[in-house]
């Protein structure tokens, strides 16, 4: 698949992004709004990424089965992007909303609202998963026999 070559670069960059942020999501826990909220544009840059490469892909005038099948590993991957991003700043704004209830709270424990922030952050860590299996069937996208496109 030589015309794909850099469809394919491109999309390697955007599972490399992807895995970075995952990481960083399981590893390093989120103490303040300015890091969430970069892990928010994080994700939705990878959204963008992965939707850029779909728009640049789906002008090309193949349209045999490879070509079908990485158009709809790179919708998965923008929609696992996106969701990962809506449960980030889920968090982001659940942080808030706790922040602002404890400064509330003047003379009894606050009430705090759940799921809490960190479980936002382990569903969009989670939700990195969808995008990098996705990105796994790239394997086998490319070692498979194209058809020709007449």
């Amino acid at each position: 698949m030589p015309e794909f070559a850099g469809h394919y670069e491109a999309l390697d960059q955007i599972a490399a992004d992807a895995t970075a942020l995952q990481q960083c999501l399981r590893r390093t826990p989120i103490g303040c709004s300015r890091v969430l909220t970069d892990r928010v544009v994080e994700a939705q840059a990878l959204a963008a990424a992965a939707l850029q490469l779909f728009l640049d892909l789906e002008r090309e005038p193949t349209r045999d089965q490879a070509h079908l099948l990485c158009l709809d590993l790179l919708a998965r991957a923008a929609k696992a992007a996106q969701d990962a991003s809506a449960e980030l700043t889920a968090a982001l704004a659940r942080a808030v909303e706790n922040e602002r209830r404890r400064r509330d709270a003047t003379t009894s424990p606050p009430v705090l609202l759940r799921p809490t922030p960190q479980q936002f952050v382990t569903s969009a860590a989670d939700l990195l998963d969808g995008l990098l299996s996705s990105h796994r069937e790239l394997p086998r996208l490319s070692a498979a026999p194209v058809p020709s496109a007449r």
